[in-house]
Parts: C-alpha cells; sequence; structure tokens
C-alpha cells in the first residue's frame, strides 16, 4: 500500500476539536478513502481581547489506488 498526505487547515468559531473536524471533512469530499489523519499545529485568532477563531492544521493520509 501506498498513501499520499495532504496537509490542510480548518476552522472554527468553537474550538480547536471542531476546526480539526471541519478540516477533515472538507478534505474527504475532494479525496477518495481518507484513512487518518495527524494535528500538526494549532493556532488562534484573538481580536477584542477573546479568542475569535481557532485553526488546526492536519495532515491527511489516504490510499493512492
Amino acid at each position: 500500500m501506498v498513501q499520499k498526505v495532504s496537509e490542510v487547515v480548518g476552522t472554527s468559531t468553537s474550538g480547536f476539536a471542531k476546526a480539526a473536524e471541519n478540516a477533515v471533512e472538507t478534505a474527504a469530499k475532494t479525496v477518495r478513502s481518507p484513512r487518518w489523519f495527524r494535528v500538526t499545529e494549532l493556532e488562534g485568532k484573538v481580536e477584542n481581547q477573546r479568542v475569535k477563531e481557532y485553526h488546526a492544521t492536519v495532515k491527511i493520509y489516504f490510499d493512492l489506488e
């Protein structure tokens, strides 16, 4: 088996877990056979002394046919 890796960034206003989930679900619409993922980086946006947005950088591994 050979796998390819794509790196994507998901965003959410409700948390890091949802940002990662958004990244995986969106990528799954454009690649076939996603198998697993790894969150490699977490970041956030701050506005007016409050967390405004969460970002999760995710590597998604999928099989090559």
